[in-house]
């Protein structure tokens, strides 16, 4: 098994390294741009080998995409951060150039991978892989659910003083602050949330999950890399290892929930195929107008994606 991580960056080296570390597959490229840099992180990875005892080889290269080919899953975490000064329109418009010439570029060497989307914002840029691949929509997805769905657990854990192995749950939607935390869904050793923790505080542990990036960016002044990074290779290990794994993921709609032609984040069924299934909870009327404003969040962003696409062209 192959695997490429496209950007060695914070989020994409510890993607290689998980990977790596948990020898999930047989080789690991690292793709960035920057001379020299993905060689150095593969090479640092390889050279804890013997010390943390695995045999997974990591490889970097710089822009070289023929040293990716045929690889079975790609990771993509390229583009850049916000800078001060920068719209939200500016920041799409860069990193969907650079997502989708990653994309083809990737799917020139490797057309039968399945592409993980990680670069920012994450849902637009699952819209930029997916339409630029022009593969199905079961093998081009994005990772948000995983991270925001762990910071959560990670979140409860710590107010009920309980491992974070107990917690189960689900999020939906957008990531972002309009992402739909669903405590309905979440237990803790099988038990009801709802019947360990106040309202109040469960209210104020899911405002504190949809700002969970932002509060690590103001005490870091740069966004996470450790749990994204792992979540990333989390989703690899189900589809490499087949294990057909639940997992929030984000996924064009075509007619779930009541949605077309938008990605969102949804419960699925992760397995050597990339999604085998999306699965459909049963929302109440609550629950479906979070997503709905969540939807006509991200749709307000595709929008922008295209009309910066359609001034191009």
């Amino acid at each position: 098994m192959k695997v490429t991580v496209v950007g060695a960056g914070n989020v994409g080296a510890t993607c290689a390294d998980v990977l790596a570390y948990r020898e999930i597959a047989n080789e690991v490229v690292l793709v960035d741009i920057k001379e020299g840099f993905a060689e150095g992180k593969a090479l640092d990875i390889w050279q804890k080998s013997p010390i943390n005892l695995y045999d997974t080889r990591t490889v970097g290269v710089t822009n070289d995409y023929s040293k990716t080919a045929d690889s079975d899953v790609v990771v993509i975490t390229s583009g850049l951060p916000r800078k001060p000064g920068m719209t939200r329109d500016d920041l799409i418009s860069t990193n969907a150039g650079i997502v989708q010439s990653v994309t083809e570029n990737i799917v020139k060497h490797s057309p039968n991978a399945i592409i993980i989307v990680v670069s920012n914002p994450l849902d637009v840029m699952t819209y930029a892989a997916h339409i630029t691949s022009k593969l199905p929509r079961t093998r081009v997805m994005g990772m948000a659910g995983i991270l925001d769905t762990a910071r959560y657990r990670a979140f409860l854990a710590e107010a009920l003083n309980v491992s974070p192995k107990d917690i189960q749950a689900v999020l939906m939607g957008g990531h972002g602050d309009t992402m739909v935390p669903l405590p309905r869904y979440t237990t803790v050793g099988g038990i009801p949330v709802t019947e360990l923790i106040e309202e109040d505080k469960l209210n104020a542990i899911v405002d504190r999950t949809k700002n969970g990036g932002g509060e690590l960016v103001k005490l870091m002044g740069t966004s996470a890399w450790y749990a994204p990074g792992s979540a990333a290779a989390q989703m690899v290990e189900a589809i490499v290892r087949d294990q057909r794994r639940v997992f929030p993921v984000c996924v064009k709609l075509e007619g779930e929930y009541g949605i077309d032609g938008v990605y969102l984040g949804v419960p699925v069924i992760l397995g050597k195929n990339g999604i085998e299934k999306i699965i459909e909870l049963q929302l109440n009327d609550e629950e479906k107008q979070l997503l709905e404003t969540s939807r006509g969040h991200v749709k307000e962003v595709m929008d922008a994606l295209d009309n910066i696409n359609a001034a191009k062209a």
